[in-house]
């Protein structure tokens, strides 16, 4: 006899779609079969798609940045993943200067831990770079932690770290089985650009996506696959957003190298002349939302497998906060919502036909697992964590802030029409979201500690 057993529902995984039942024992998927099964507890599916819950691999709860803190605390972070499909969040662990790389993660871990309402992990932000860092590298891998970020950007904020640098690490990481991922940008232009735009009055939002346009975004993506070429280490980059970056991470892939390429729902659905609305300052995130032809391009990128995965950079701020920059672009805090919009967007699009079921597990579920090292998330088999997300495809369903489950008072997806929705979400065999719900219960989220991953 089983825990629990879904039954009579399709089952989706990146790879296979077929009708069986799933049985749960300790928290694990046990068995999956067309047999009947006794079970303490069923939940019928019947009519309903069953899927591997996402893995959003990129967002920042509780982040100081910009003359605050990020609006969702990891609590109301991760309670709005629930309640999008989203089991699994990775979350970035900001060093502060002088601190080490394990004091980083653990005084993050205090931070998550009795708050976190799904399974999490973390990506070590090295802003620091000292010698006695580097080495540190390998120490956090032992630990649990195997990747890394750095900016090629916010010099002026601190957290930029320099080319030789990046090459470094890089390095390092080929050596210890690490990842390093990039923020790519070009910060001398942009600097450049602000300070024209300034000097001529043009202080809209719009010339946030101006002073920092497709251009240079795609000279930081080139010179850092150029270094990850160079050193053979593998490279992941962060929230890519331009047609000219996905090129070049396209002819990467054609000659062999691991590049990984990571877009995010805010550039696949919406394109640059969000800047030029009325709340233009709602959508000001960075690297910025690009241009149409940009938009169109990572669709082809996702499509064809260039794009490894879809997660959110979720990162958001009141609209107060927001409106600081009303009269000022350089003054609004850069980040958008999205931790609880990413699968049902995806979702709704495979179920318009725009792309397969299949695809987005793989680009939100299974291959984040796969190349972040998760052994036990991501699909849907015997042995692996029964976290499930259940769909109803025939629910139409309209995006608004009230519906929504973090602590943010706005959302940059409002009044967007869903075709399909998620109708329950499984932790690990128990239920945290029914049926537009919130039932979890804060803390019961665990640590995923990962070994090297290569």
């Amino acid at each position: 006899m089983v825990d629990l057993l879904i039954k009579n529902g399709t089952i989706i995984t990146a790879n296979d779609t077929y009708k069986a039942n799933i049985g749960v024992t300790g928290g694990k998927i046990s068995v999956i079969t067309t047999e009947r099964i006794e079970a303490k507890k069923v939940i019928d599916a019947s009519g309903k798609i069953v899927l591997p819950g996402a893995i959003d691999v990129h967002t920042h709860l509780q982040m100081p940045f910009g003359g605050t803190v990020s609006a969702d605390s990891y609590e109301a972070g991760t309670r709005a993943a629930a309640c999008g499909g989203v089991t699994t969040v990775f979350d970035f662990a900001l060093q502060k200067k002088g601190n080490g790389l394990i004091q980083t993660a653990e005084e993050r871990m205090a931070l998550c831990k009795p708050q976190a309402c799904v399974d999490y992990a973390f990506h070590l932000a090295i802003t620091d770079f000292t010698k006695e860092v580097v080495e540190e590298i390998e120490t956090a891998v032992a630990y649990g932690i195997p990747s890394f970020k750095v900016f090629m950007v916010y010099k002026k904020e601190g957290l930029m770290v320099n080319d030789a640098e990046i090459c470094t690490a890089l390095e390092k990481s080929k050596e210890v089985g690490a990842l390093i991922s990039v923020h790519a940008e070009n910060p001398d232009l942009i600097d450049s650009r602000i300070a024209k735009y300034l000097e001529e009055g043009k202080t809209s939002a719009w010339y946030h996506y101006m002073s920092r346009p497709e251009f240079v975004e795609a000279e930081a993506d080139k010179r850092a696959i150029h270094w990850a070429q160079s050193v053979d280490a593998p490279l992941y980059i962060v929230h890519l957003a331009n047609k000219e970056g996905v090129e070049a991470v396209e002819t990467a892939k054609a000659k062999g190298y691991k590049v990984y390429a990571e877009t995010c729902p805010q550039y696949l659905y919406f394109n640059s002349e969000v800047y030029k609305r009325e709340d233009g300052r709602s959508f000001v995130c960075s690297p910025p939302i690009k241009g149409e032809e940009s938009r169109i391009k990572l669709w082809e990128a996702l499509l064809d497998g260039t794009i490894d995965t879809v997660a959110t950079d979720h990162c958001p701020f009141q609209s107060y906060e927001k409106d600081w920059g009303k009269d000022n672009f350089t003054k609004i805090p850069n980040g958008c919502m999205g931790i609880e919009n990413m699968y049902p967007y995806l979702l709704s699009e495979a179920n318009k036909g725009n792309i397969p079921f299949n695809r987005v597990v793989e680009v939100c579920s299974t291959n984040p697992a796969k190349i972040f090292g998760c052994k036990t998330k991501g699909n849907i088999a015997c042995g692996y964590d029964a976290d499930l997300v259940i769909y109803d495809k025939d629910i139409d369903f309209t995006i608004t802030q009230e519906k929504m489950h973090s602590d943010v008072d706005h959302t940059i997806w409002e009044g967007v029409s869903l075709k399909g929705y998620p109708v329950m979400t499984l932790l690990r065999g128990s239920i945290v979201y029914k049926d537009g719900e919130f039932i979890g219960v804060p803390g019961a989220g665990q640590f995923l500690k990962r070994a090297r991953l290569y």
